[in-house]
């Protein structure tokens, strides 16, 4: 006598992929009291399992034989019909695999193609990124403050993953944070002036610093003339650089490369590898002392001339240089944005935003941080120190001021880079020295100090020194505009 099987007819395909790593169910037949007689379905392929059971736990209750009705007939399944009816159902399920394959490889190849784009624009120096519009200013209370450094703050570097920061200081000490917990990670002393031969480290007011893009080298500079390469992980010193006649007031390394620029009051740029722990070339142009000098990619980088008032762009390959001319005081700090384009300050007060491809600025805001003094005598802000978000219209200028009312000014950058738009400045008291944006465009970093980083011209009694990690918060998205993306 063959006993009837009852088909589930609400079967997933999808759970049936789902179950390639599970054994197959084993489930009673209707007429076996004693549960000897079990069936298993036939496996239509090493891939995929499919259960064809005789009752289903988890439907409907065990109908008794007796009261079967002809209706039950129906649903009696032939072996042909079963085959054919696997097979089906083993064609849909490889037709999903497909299609789901399919979707994502469209979505891999329209990633790949956009990461490809924004490359090209970025060697290009055509990759601008419109976040500008969406920045507010933070409250307050959100800011953070972190105090270890016992002189003035004189420049600071972010590490490229946005989890550390290292800073440096006229005590001569080098300090790396933790920037979510704003703990100290380590600390390197400085020492006293005429300990060269024993101190591991400066002896002298550091100027400047940078981090490779990977995170293994960091390189300070000070007024000793000396630079110094140690291991960003351990802060453990690693060599020595001479051959500047003058303190060191620039340090860049090309990203990706291990090959440092420096910059010297001396008035000239040398190349180094650290790698190979050697000099490469030295070049010269500049009229006066080099006050920035910063680099991306490409090679070659960009230097701000301090009172000779030019800018300059330095072919290293092909040892020439680019001069630019357009801000009337001496120029104090320069930043790459793109590779084609950058801005700079100066101490008339102005902030220029340049082309690599004109001589003159594209656009300049003169008193970009106002004035100070009584009536009729007012002088302009110093601008100390700039900022760009790399690749995007966001920048930012910090002031040195004789005056508590020093602040952080944030800037649109135009359409191609024509024009500045003031977006919101943040209040911070004293001299801002150093001003650097994390890779995520998740916060900005202040170095801030009682004193300018150059000199000791005035001090300002009220101000702190101090790091100020400043949140760049985002707008709630609106609704409407939502909507229309949809």
């Amino acid at each position: 006598m063959s006993s009837s099987f009852f088909i589930k007819k609400n079967e997933n395909p999808k759970l049936a992929k789902k179950g390639k790593n599970t054994a197959p169910l084993k489930r009673k037949s209707d007429g076996d009291s004693g549960g000897k007689n079990k069936l298993r379905a036939k496996k239509p392929s090493s891939k995929h399992n499919e259960e064809i059971s005789s009752d289903s736990e988890t439907e409907s209750p065990v109908v008794p034989r007796k009261r079967q009705s002809n209706e039950d007939i129906d649903y009696d399944e032939t072996p042909q019909e079963k085959k054919l009816r696997l097979a089906k159902l083993y064609l849909h399920q490889l037709q999903e695999e497909e299609e789901e394959k399919a979707e994502e490889e469209s979505f891999e190849t329209d990633l790949i193609a956009g990461r490809l784009q924004e490359e090209v624009l970025e060697q290009k120096g055509k990759l601008q990124r419109l976040i500008a519009k969406d920045l507010m200013p933070p409250d307050a209370s959100e800011i953070r403050v972190l105090r270890g450094h016992k002189l003035p703050i004189t420049c600071l570097v972010i590490s490229s993953d946005d989890k550390y920061i290292f800073s440096a200081a006229k005590d001569c000490s080098i300090i790396k944070w933790d920037v979510e917990s704003g703990k100290k990670l380590h600390t390197i002393p400085g020492g006293r002036k005429g300990t060269e031969d024993r101190h591991v480290g400066h002896t002298a007011h550091i100027l400047c610093m940078s981090i490779a893009s990977d995170g293994k080298y960091l390189a300070t500079g000070d007024m000793n003339k000396l630079i110094m390469i140690w291991e960003a992980e351990t802060c453990k010193h690693v060599y020595k650089f001479t051959g500047h006649k003058g303190p060191v007031s620039g340090l860049s390394f090309r990203k990706g490369t291990h090959d440092l620029y420096s910059a010297s009051h001396d008035r000239s740029i040398k190349v180094w590898n650290v790698d190979e722990n050697a000099y490469v070339e030295t070049l010269f142009g500049h009229q006066d002392a080099i006050t920035g000098l910063d680099c991306l990619s490409r090679e070659r980088c960009v230097t701000a001339g301090g009172r000779d008032r030019s800018v300059r762009v330095w072919k290293i390959a092909e040892e020439s240089q680019l001069v630019f001319h357009g801000h009337e005081g001496s120029i104090d700090c320069i930043q790459l944005i793109n590779e084609e384009h950058m801005i700079t300050g100066a101490d008339d007060g102005s902030v220029a935003l340049w082309s690599v491809n004109k001589k003159k600025p594209l656009s300049t805001v003169k008193q970009a941080h106002g004035c100070h003094g009584d009536a009729g005598l007012e002088q302009p802000h110093w601008v100390a120190s700039v900022a760009a978000l790399q690749n995007s219209d966001t920048v930012a200028s910090g002031a040195s001021g004789c005056s508590h009312n020093s602040h952080v000014q944030l800037w649109k950058c135009g359409q191609h880079f024509r024009g500045l738009e003031r977006l919101f400045s943040v209040p911070v008291p004293g001299f801002i020295n150093s001003l650097k944006f994390s890779s995520s465009g998740q916060f900005l970093v202040a170095g801030v100090g009682q004193e300018h980083r150059l000199g000791r011209w005035w001090r300002l009694k009220e101000a702190k020194n101090g790091i100020y990690i400043i949140p760049l918060k985002r707008k709630p998205p609106n609704p409407e505009e939502a909507k229309k993306t949809e």
